[in-house]
């Protein structure tokens, strides 16, 4: 639409979402002239980034009347960082919600009414052009991206309107630009009809926070540019195809194309002279070509020089990658291999900056999935930074390229299906809307080789405008395929996606579909739902790779948490999730759902997700032979060293470094000369994956992937030394004496309250049997807590019915029965012994009852004096683990402290767990104080600066208090902690406890020093 006024009824018109806008085009780079492409820079564009002046209102009823946009006095108006979020700066309040509308129950909205309440935020900035910018022929201003609507005038001239907030808006500004100082006012308000189309479950920001630049254009210049590169694999030769847009036609006009491959050689020139039409489409096949994937990037260079008599007038340069990606019988494949996306959802956040990222950060999140084998990206829920696109060609990641659309709260309320408003629907009002963010994500992207699938968006049912979308993707690209998810709420419009996406379908449901033979390959485009303590059961899904050729993998949610920092009135900062900062209404802390940490710090969970996404699989067998399978599709080990060890008790003991390069897509088994064990005790073989010559993303040493086995070599009953001690049998405690220990066992409490070793208090609390822990966020959201919160109780109120106790020669022993609250005849039992071994022996045992619900956790929990909170195992690590969640850690000896120990979540919840533990020391500064260890099997284990009572009742971090003992966990079993959603989904059966099952564990304590 053109027009020379503005209008703010646009706003609330579904119809009108840009006004005088440029049309989308490829984010390719350009220069001036030889000189300029050589250094890689360019005077053409001029950065508008900085400090603006802003004057922020409520709504536009609170705004300046009668605003004269070119004599505004603006020099008392605050100052705004651009790129950045207002709401992040002071300047209005953010707002954390999924899927309700921010305005849900404040005011009574259907598409496409706009809030009375809409903030409108009036930037400005006065700058002077630059000479070479002027000159040009043609000069125009780009807003990479905008929340959400924007009104753009110049020197008191309307320029123009535009909506899509992730898609850049261009305006030409040629006219109304003029020597010495201009002044660009921009006003940006929240909300606007495409709000109904902008739901995505995010924080709800507004502002320019993208970059913002002007640039200038010759007369005879590339308004557009197509590089369609294909591959046919077979034979190793490249087609390209190049659709060039010029800015006009010019007979004395010249054209030189050259292509340089990976090294910088050029691979192929052509010159076009006389150019009669604007268009030109020009074709070549190449021979010897090195194709792209992610596992080899190999990007090419394409560079455009235009000449105007024999002068050169523009230099335009893009990224080419070759390759070929299609579907064949019912299968994605990439360059004739069937493709396995070890994906994840990757909202564009920071804590401190909202969607305004930084390049460094984009490295860093880059890095970290080349680091952690993730593959693949789905830009949840709108196009990216173009930056972004540029990394991933450059560094290997397979793209799905979303489209800005999601209106989740228009059809499904309170998780029940009920489309009667849905957007855009069936709707032809919308239509044009959705289709030019569809267009203008095309335009921008289409030259990225990273991008494999195109996205109509996210959450919004499905209707004849998203069909819309999806005919126009495959109208303007047949080299890449289509996909959309909503189509499962709606079978009607199963044609709009090329494969069958679904969210969060649990593994079953997936096996029941690919057991049908379907047309359609499957991907979930969301899966494990990475909340809190979760990313449990992810190996039922990974297993089903090499099960079902139509599983091609699916998206993690997501990748980092959306959290915002925030500075509290002592001084101190504080991470928030929704509702902290009073907004309402809010969905609190599902913004949390990172296998990074919101300051992009890894979480456990990470680890489980780098070792389950490894294209190599290591299988070591009874006789310790080792299988090494290469599930690379085009890339060999030659790059990667195999460290194989044996350790002992978790020290090395034995080192050997090999290299095999081994093809892909094949198995090889190796033989190693392992040293005869001679010597009895535990041993473990491993295999480790590590880099051993740097590439893109991922340095020289990093430990890819790894495989161990453990082996027991039977160990001879041998006497051990004697050690002698007391006993003193008084009427309310039992003592036991000797050297350097005091131990002190209470008849009236129940169990140990004192515990001295080399004259140091250690004990601070009788040790308990525990049930329960602190509620995950996935338990919060299946109500585990309504089914088994009587485990909280019975921990709470067991009580002692009976003593048994027995003195004889140089044994002792004492066992405690402790009833359960509510329930008759349940009771676990607690049984302290000692013998002249000098060890404390402890047992407990459940008997376990079909009277009660699922079990959380069986074992015994010591309280000890604050000074000991250094830690020392032997067992799973060095990240916490679950039944459900230990693929990514290895069996070692490992350290830290109570504190380090406690993973940050947004909400305290169950953490710091180790599974497998055969010994673990606790110690002070002085390295004072208690070993425990197994005896018959491995327990699980943590040390923590709080108990589960703590966590349970704190819902920040912040509101922990301050820790007073350290409490140490000796466990039996732990039930995992889930993962397929958070909204209700059960941990799986088979990582579930039950309380009808025996549940014992025993172990030794000892002082040590």
């Amino acid at each position: 639409m053109k027009s020379n006024e503005f209008n703010y009824a646009w706003l609330s018109d579904p119809e009108i979402f840009e006004v005088n806008r440029q049309p989308a085009h490829a984010d390719f780079d350009f220069y001036a002239n030889d000189d300029e492409y050589q250094k890689q820079e360019t005077q053409l564009k001029q950065n508008l980034n900085g400090m603006w002046r802003i004057l922020y209102a409520k709504d536009l009823n609170q705004n300046v009347k009668g605003f004269d946009f070119h004599n505004l006095d603006i020099h008392s108006w605050d100052y705004v960082k651009v790129p950045g979020q207002l709401e992040l700066q002071g300047f209005g309040t953010p707002q954390y919600v999924n899927t309700q509308y921010p305005w849900d129950g404040k005011e009574e909205l259907r598409p496409p009414q706009v809030p009375a309440s809409n903030p409108v935020a009036n930037y400005a900035k006065d700058f002077e052009i630059t000479d070479v910018i002027r000159k040009q022929k043609h000069i125009y201003i780009s807003f990479q991206g905008v929340q959400t609507a924007m009104y753009v005038w110049l020197n008191g001239k309307f320029i123009g309107y535009s909506e899509d907030s992730f898609t850049p808006s261009e305006f030409e500004i040629t006219d109304a630009i003029q020597e010495g100082t201009n002044r660009l006012v921009v006003q940006v308000f929240k909300f606007a009809s495409s709000s109904w189309i902008e739901d995505q479950d995010m924080w709800r920001l507004s502002g320019i926070f993208r970059d913002v630049y002007i640039y200038g254009k010759p007369d005879f210049s590339v308004k557009d540019l197509f590089a369609k590169a294909t591959l046919n694999y077979k034979a190793n030769k490249g087609h390209l195809e190049l659709r060039i847009k010029l800015s006009k036609a010019l007979k004395d006009g010249e054209i030189e194309c050259q292509l340089q491959d990976p090294k910088h050689v050029i691979i192929w020139r052509h010159i076009v002279s006389d150019i009669q039409q604007p268009h030109l489409n020009l074709t070549v096949d190449l021979n010897d070509i090195e194709p792209w994937s992610a596992e080899i990037p190999n990007l090419y260079k394409l560079v455009l020089k235009l000449k105007k008599k024999s002068e050169v007038t523009e230099v335009v340069t893009t990224g080419v990658g070759f390759r070929t990606f299609e579907m064949k019988n019912g299968v994605m494949l990439l360059n004739g291999k069937r493709i396995v996306f070890k994906g994840i959802n990757r909202h564009e956040f920071d804590y401190q900056t909202g969607h305004a990222l930084t390049l460094s950060e984009m490295i860093q999140d880059i890095e970290f999935m080349k680091q952690h084998n993730i593959n693949a990206v789905r830009t949840s829920h709108y196009p990216n930074d173009s930056r972004w696109y540029r990394l991933c060609d450059e560094y290997g990641i397979y793209l799905i390229d979303e489209t800005n659309l999601e209106s989740h709260g228009s059809w499904q309320k309170l998780g029940k299906l009920d489309p009667e408003w849905n957007v855009p629907g069936n709707n032809p009002k919308w239509r044009d809307a959705v289709c030019d963010r569809a267009n203008s994500m095309f335009q921008r992207d289409k030259n990225h080789v990273s991008i494999l699938i195109w996205s109509c968006g996210n959450e919004s049912y499905a209707g004849e405008d998203i069909l819309a979308m999806s005919n126009l993707f495959h109208k303007l690209d047949d080299t890449r395929l289509v996909h959309y998810e909503g189509c499962f709420w709606n079978r009607k419009y199963e044609m709009i996606s090329d494969m069958e996406s679904r969210m969060y379908a649990k593994p079953n449901k997936i096996e029941e579909y690919l057991q049908s033979h379907p047309a359609k390959p499957y991907i979930s485009c969301e899966y494990m739902h990475s909340m809190g303590n979760s990313t449990g059961g992810m190996k039922l899904y990974t297993d089903l790779e090499k099960r079902y050729e139509q599983y091609q993998g699916g998206f993690i949610w997501d990748f980092v948490d959306q959290a915002i920092e925030q500075q509290m009135e002592n001084g101190q900062k504080r991470l928030t999730y929704g509702g902290d900062w009073d907004d309402r209404p809010a969905d609190y802390e599902f913004s949390g759902d990172g296998i990074l940490f919101a300051d992009r710090k890894p979480s456990p969970k990470a680890v489980e997700v780098k070792q389950l996404y490894s294209n190599l699989k290591f299988k070591i067998d009874d006789e310790q032979r080792i299988e090494i399978e290469n599930q690379n599709l085009f890339k060999s080990t030659s790059d990667i060293e195999f460290h194989i060890r044996l350790l002992k008790k978790g020290h090395e003991v034995w080192k050997r470094i090999v290299f095999e390069n081994i093809a892909p897509l094949t198995t090889k088994k190796i033989d190693v000369d392992w040293p005869q064990i001679k010597a009895e005790g535990e041993y473990v073989f491993e295999i480790d994956a590590v880099q051993k010559d740097a590439i893109k993303g991922i340095p020289a040493g990093v430990e890819l992937c790894f495989a161990q086995q453990v082996k027991r070599f039977k160990k001879h009953s041998c006497e051990s030394k004697k050690v002698p001690f007391k006993v003193i049998n008084g009427d309310v405690n039992l003592g036991i004496q000797g050297k350097n220990l005091r131990i002190l066992i209470s008849k009236a409490t129940g169990g140990i309250v004192s515990y001295i070793f080399e004259g140091q208090e250690i004990l601070k609390t009788t040790p308990r049997t525990i049930f329960a822990r602190a509620l995950t966020d996935n338990d919060r959201g299946n109500q585990f807590g309504f089914e088994t919160g009587y485990w909280f109780q019975a921990e709470k109120y067991q009580k002692v019915v009976d003593i048994q106790q027995k003195i004889e020669n140089n044994n002792v022993e004492i066992m405690f029965k402790y009833q359960l609250p509510q329930v008759k005849d349940q009771y676990n039992y607690v049984k302290y012994s000692m013998d002249e071994t000098g060890k404390l022996k402890v047992n407990v045992c459940f008997q376990g009852t079909s009277q009660l619900p699922l079990l959380p956790l069986y074992g015994i929990e010591l309280g000890l004096n604050k000074q000991f909170d250094k830690y020392r195992f032997y067992g799973l690590g060095p990240e916490e683990n679950y039944l459900d969640r230990h693929s990514g850690v290895k069996l070692g000896i490992y350290q830290g402290n109570a504190e380090s120990n406690l993973a940050p979540y947004l909400v305290p919840q169950e953490t710091g767990n180790h599974m497998g533990t055969r010994f673990l020391e606790v110690t002070n500064s002085q390295e004072v104080g208690v070993r425990f260890e197994m005896l018959d099997k491995p327990f699980e284990s943590s040390v923590l600066p709080y108990n589960e009572f703590e966590l349970e009742n704190a819902s920040h971090q912040e509101e922990l208090p301050l820790s007073q003992t350290t409490w140490v966990r000796i466990l039996a079993a732990q039930m995992g902690v889930g993962g397929d959603d958070s909204w209700g989904a059960p941990v799986h059966q088979e990582y579930c406890l039950s309380a009808e099952k025996k549940y014992d564990i025993t172990f030794t304590i000892e002082g040590i020093d």
